[in-house]
């Protein structure tokens, strides 16, 4: 999670917003780290970067809750 939070301070703030859904990939990372754990919420992390390209679905995508 802290590198979740490092790239949040230090490298999303230089860029401009690309995220195609709410809550954005980071935001979504943390939250699915702290509901789920490491290996869980790792996974949830993964497939929901896959799923941010240009092209793809959009909107709203929150953490699952199981």
């Amino acid at each position: 999670m802290a590198a979740v939070r490092g790239y949040q301070r230090a490298i999303s703030p230089r860029r401009p917003p690309c995220c195609h859904f709410t809550p954005t990939c980071s935001a979504y990372a943390v939250e699915a780290l702290e509901r789920h754990g490491a290996r869980r919420g790792s996974w949830l992390t993964v497939r929901r970067l896959v799923r941010c390209r240009p092209g793809g679905r959009r909107g709203a995508d929150p953490v699952p809750d199981c």
